[in-house]
This record gives structure tokens, C-alpha cells and sequence, in this order.
């Protein structure tokens, strides 16, 4: 496993962090914003697949399971010894209605290029989600 470089700049790190968010958006990724061999790890609710490569793969499966147009909210982006964590919240436009879903991405960087991510994600959360979330559960913070 390729040794990670420490990346505290934080012009780097918001400018990888939204060129990765881009490709929730437009599905695809800049031509060198992952290293040849990125490891994916994915981990949504009750599931957990992985793949490797320069980032097709992955924005293939983006686009793969998105049901209409996306909107991505950076909640968060921090630098860490080994590159950068951030948070976001995407919303699916469907036909269904809005389908929202929290997503935390640790990125490793080496060389300027994400060439680690491990994703969770709480799942997508339909409007009846949602609704009945805000009726049961009390949120101090957004």
C-alpha cells in the first residue's frame, strides 16, 4: 500500500474535495483527480462493495444508481494526516419525490491525487422517511 503524504493545505484539500462532489453531480471525474490504482471502499446501509482503478468505475456506479438530477451540499471538508474527511448531503430529484441520503468520504492523497476513499453512507431517506424522522427523533443540529 502506497505510504500517504501528509496534505494540511487547505486550498488542496477544498479543491480535491470539490472536484470529488463533482462526480455525485456530472459523473465524472477530472482526468487526474484519482491515482491510476484508487482503491474504493463503499458502505451503504446493510451492503458493502469495493472496486479500483482511476475513478470510471466509480462514477459509473454513481451514475448507475442515481434516479434523477443530483444536488450535492458540502457539509464539511478537514484535512487529516493522510488527506482529507468530508461530509455531504446529496438529494435525488426522482419521480417520485426527493430521495436524501449523508454521506461521510475518508480520501487518502498522495502526489495531489485521491488514491483511497471509504464512504458511508445512512442510505436514501424518501419524503415519508423524512417526514416521520422529524415527527420521532429529536436533532439538536442540523
Amino acid at each position: 500500500m502506497p505510504q500517504p503524504s501528509a496534505v494540511t493545505d487547505q486550498p488542496t484539500i477544498d479543491q480535491l474535495s470539490a472536484e470529488f462532489h463533482r462526480c455525485f453531480t456530472d459523473f465524472e471525474a477530472r482526468r487526474d483527480l484519482f491515482a491510476p490504482d484508487t482503491f474504493f471502499d463503499f458502505l451503504p446501509p446493510l451492503w458493502r462493495f469495493q472496486f479500483e482503478g482511476p475513478g470510471e468505475a466509480f462514477t459509473a456506479q454513481l451514475s448507475s444508481i442515481a434516479e434523477g438530477p443530483v444536488d450535492v451540499e458540502i457539509v464539511r471538508t478537514m484535512p487529516t494526516s493522510a488527506g482529507f474527511v468530508t461530509e455531504h448531503v446529496e438529494t435525488q430529484h426522482t419521480p417520485e419525490g426527493d430521495v436524501v441520503a449523508r454521506r461521510i468520504h475518508l480520501c487518502s492523497v498522495r502526489n495531489g491525487q485521491i488514491y483511497e476513499v471509504t464512504t458511508y453512507c445512512n442510505g436514501g431517506w424518501d419524503d415519508e422517511l423524512r417526514v416521520r424522522h422529524a415527527a420521532e427523533a429529536s436533532i439538536i443540529r442540523p
